[in-house]
């Protein structure tokens, strides 16, 4: 399989770590026009789902988010809806 690598389309995660955005995965390679290029990738690697760290010439798979706060249940003042 080969990645689409688009580095003018940084990708920032959550956690802090940048790289650029894979903007297509393909069985194989075709001619693209600059600045995009293709990398070889694994069969599990999705556009969009893991970025190019270019750092360290790696595909990585995007970080999931952090999961949300939870609620204050106890100790703290009212709020009614209305």
């Amino acid at each position: 399989m080969k990645a689409l690598i688009s580095p003018n389309e940084v990708v920032k995660n959550h956690d802090g770590t940048t790289g650029v955005r894979i903007a297509e995965v393909h069985p194989i390679g075709f001619e693209v026009a600059e600045p995009l290029y293709w990398v070889d990738c694994a069969d599990e690697v999705q556009a969009d789902v893991y970025y190019f760290d270019g750092t360290s010439i790696v595909l990585r798979p995007v970080p999931p988010p952090p999961p949300p706060p939870a609620p204050i249940t106890e100790g703290g003042p009212s709020v009614v809806a209305e």
